[in-house]
């Protein structure tokens, strides 16, 4: 029982540490997933959850029973699923109340921690399909990684505040959680639409919470599928694809930029570079740790199969 519990409480850390990066432009939530190992499983689970929705809905009306909905709500990890959500719904609410305005205020060290974190876990889509790459990988990635730098130095907008724009911004939002490398935040700071967000979450603003969380509940249904599918038979060209999203959207991170993604000077340098060195240490360290953990697990099944 302990070690149930255990569990659950360390899947909602890893969900809050996505939810936390939710709540502050320019880290992606998708590359946290990546780093805490909750990736595949959130996909994976949103997409079979969708598929059981849309087969319930279409088939019990028309008297085929519930037996396919509940095959698919059989495949999702809820242990996992469950409490990662819960955990990033009630990180990302105490990170928009507190930690977001603490950035905002250290914002050049703030993006230097997220500029080597998000550097570092290049590593894990570069290696997360087990297979080498091509030169056409490459270009590919570098593809990719040209457009996401591209789309995160264009200028915020200043959009209005209208429920209509505030659903579809939801929308397109949540695909960036679910897209290593795109902030979801950052969609908002683009559209001109993080302030009023993060106010209505600070003010409890029902109204706008409830259209903003439709959108999200949309976007997601719409686009999570998509994703599911290319992971499960693509799965290395889209690891390739989401490497050069990742690598290009370090632009969006990048310490010395003012508010309208004008380069600034680089000043405050040696702080700068050891709160980007921080970061990148901290996720090397995840890394190589896991990776005596999967190690050390070769071995002891190697040793129970010798047995």
């Amino acid at each position: 029982m302990a070690k149930s519990v255990g569990s659950y409480i360390f899947n909602a850390v890893r969900g809050g540490a996505v939810g936390t990066s939710e709540a502050l432009p320019g880290i992606s939530g998708g590359t946290v997933a990546l780093m805490v190992g909750l990736y595949d499983k959130l996909i994976g689970g949103a997409g079979h959850v969708v598929s059981g929705i849309k087969r319930y809905v279409t088939d019990v009306p028309r008297g085929k029973g519930k037996e396919r909905a509940q095959e698919q709500f059989r495949q999702v990890d809820w242990p996992v699923l469950v409490p990662a959500l819960i955990g990033m719904a009630v990180a990302l609410i105490l990170a928009a109340v507190f930690l977001a305005p603490l950035v905002e205020v250290y914002a050049q060290y703030a993006y230097a921690l997220f500029f080597g974190l998000v550097l570092a876990c290049l590593w894990i889509p570069y290696t997360g399909a087990g297979k080498k790459w091509k030169a056409w990988h490459y270009a590919v990635a570098l593809v990719f990684a040209v457009l996401a730098f591209l789309l995160t130095g264009l200028p915020g907008a200043n959009l209005p505040t209208h429920p209509v724009v505030v659903f579809f911004a939801a929308a397109v939002a949540i695909c960036a959680l679910v897209l290593p490398g795109l902030s979801g935040s950052f969609i908002l700071l683009t559209l001109g639409l993080y302030e009023p967000t993060m106010a209505a979450l600070r003010a409890a603003d029902l109204p706008y919470i409830t259209v903003f969380v439709l959108g999200m509940i949309t976007g997601l249904a719409l686009f999570v599928k998509v994703l599911q599918f290319l992971l499960e038979n693509h799965h290395h060209i889209t690891l390739v694809v989401l490497t050069g999203l990742m690598a290009g959207s370090l632009r969006a991170l990048w310490p010395w930029q003012d508010e309208n993604r004008d380069l600034l000077p680089m000043t405050d340098v040696p702080v700068t570079l050891a709160f980007a060195v921080g970061g990148f240490v901290v996720v090397v360290g995840m890394i190589v740790w896991e990776q005596r953990k999967l190690a050390q697990q070769r071995v002891e099944a190697r040793q129970d199969v010798s047995v």
